[in-house]
């Protein structure tokens, strides 16, 4: 006999948790279309010369590659941004600019699994290609916050922050050759802490005590956003890159006031690196409030050369992506899943055989009225057919015996408080049985 297991990083999705993550893909899909955003779907598979070297060493180390039938290096997608930005370059002609698309599917990445975080997963993003306009970045701060809402949360942080604040330090200490070095280390800070971020900093980026206490004065900066707006200035030594880049983040987070975005949500902080280098930008991070530990649950930024990789044409673009399965996970552990494993909610008792076929006509009814139905598939007992619909997380049940066939009725039970009522009912007029099943279900 083969053992029945799944790899290391990968995992299996029972009914109680893909009908909420189902759930989840669509109330993104909603909040992306409102936004204007349009679908769009790439291949799994891409030429490995198309993934490799577009994230960090370690991204590059993290894609499963192989080689296929045909002797060609491929490699398996590991977000979906480097996929897009070769989807802009070979379709834009046809599509033109601005572009909104949302992608909803899985990635992979050979890292090391921990809580929350596998080998495959699923992303929804979104992004727009082809502006760099600061309403698109203000857009997209929106975005995060309206998705996470119609998930359910409330309490979450977006952070944001604007790489060329510190492009334009570094440029100021005679940095601007260490970007991406010092960048990896800056993004390390909240997990090893100051002292041994300078530490790496020196070490890594091969840059002096002196500098590297610059750049920590920058992320260190704190407070509540126009505290940090106010800081910021005098900390660049008005250098003219910070200083159009503290201007462009002043705008994007008065912008998001603008657009809804409560400022409680809402942070300010220039120590967020991000460890992808194509991010040239604004960047994002979203963090849960009673769950920090597991980390973001919604990045992204603005990166502007991306597509120069694979076209002419300048293509800049900025979005996001939603880690739905470390969302789901924490949704899990703060016990925010609805315990259910049947998308139904209504299930029809097989009380009598001779009636098989008004069972099934009684489900077809509530269908038509946009209720989902099930019927038992076996006469069994009556108690045996409560107690499965108990242990499906069903939220009400129908039970007609051949006296309530006769006299033109069903009983019509709420399963979380036991108690039912009796409801007229005929295939020809089943009103009075959709309206009592829709007020139990408060549709």
């Amino acid at each position: 006999m083969i053992q029945p297991r799944t790899l290391k990083g990968f995992r299996d999705y029972l009914p109680a948790v893909m009908i909420p993550r189902e759930q989840m893909m669509q109330t993104a899909r909603t909040v992306f279309r409102s936004f204007g955003f349009a679908p769009i779907d790439t291949p799994v598979l891409e030429y490995l010369e198309i993934l490799s070297g577009k994230g960090s060493d370690e991204t590059d180390r993290q894609i499963y590659r192989f080689q296929d039938n045909g002797g060609r290096d491929v490699g398996m997608r590991f977000d979906l941004t480097v996929p897009l930005a070769r989807f802009a370059a070979q379709h834009i002609g046809t599509l033109g600019t601005p572009f909104k698309r949302y992608h909803i599917a899985p990635v992979w990445r050979g890292e090391n699994p921990q809580a929350g975080r596998y080998r495959e997963f699923v992303q929804c993003d979104f992004d727009t290609i082809g502006t760099t306009s600061v309403l698109a970045d203000i857009e997209a701060v929106a975005v995060i916050n309206q998705l996470l809402e119609a998930i359910g949360f409330d309490r979450f942080t977006i952070s944001i922050n604007n790489r060329t604040i510190l492009s334009g330090l570094l440029d100021q200490h005679g940095l601007a050759d260490k970007t991406v070095p010092v960048l990896r280390s800056l993004d390390k800070l909240t997990k090893i802490g100051r002292e041994k971020t300078h530490e790496e900093m020196c070490r890594v980026a091969e840059i002096s005590s002196e500098q590297a206490d610059a750049v920590l004065a920058l992320a260190s900066c704190d407070g509540e956003a126009e505290e940090v707006l106010a800081q910021l200035p005098a900390i660049t030594s008005g250098n003219a890159t910070a200083a159009a880049g503290i201007e462009r983040l002043t705008e994007i987070y008065r912008g998001a006031l603008a657009s809804g975005v409560p400022a409680r949500r809402l942070k300010l902080d220039v120590s967020i690196a991000r460890g992808l280098d194509y991010y040239t930008g604004v960047i994002f991070e979203t963090t849960l409030d009673d769950l920090p530990e597991i980390g973001s649950i919604c990045s992204g930024g603005r990166y502007d050369n991306l597509a120069g990789l694979y076209t002419k044409q300048h293509l800049p673009g900025i979005g996001a992506s939603l880690g739905l399965d470390r969302l789901l996970a924490a949704m899990e552990q703060l016990n925010l899943l609805p315990d259910a494993s049947t998308p139904a909610p209504v299930l029809i008792a097989y009380f009598d055989e001779t009636h098989r076929d008004d069972y099934l006509k009684m489900a077809a009814n509530l269908r038509l009225a946009g209720i989902g139905t099930e019927v038992y598939p076996e006469p069994k007992k009556l108690g045996a057919q409560l107690k499965y619909a108990d242990s499906r997380g069903f939220t009400a049940a129908i039970v007609a015996g051949g006296n309530e066939w006769a006299e033109s009725r069903c009983q019509v039970k709420t399963l979380a408080t036991k108690q039912g009522a009796d409801v007229a009912y005929t295939h020809d007029n089943p009103d009075a049985l959709v309206a009592a099943v829709q007020a139990i279900l408060q549709v």
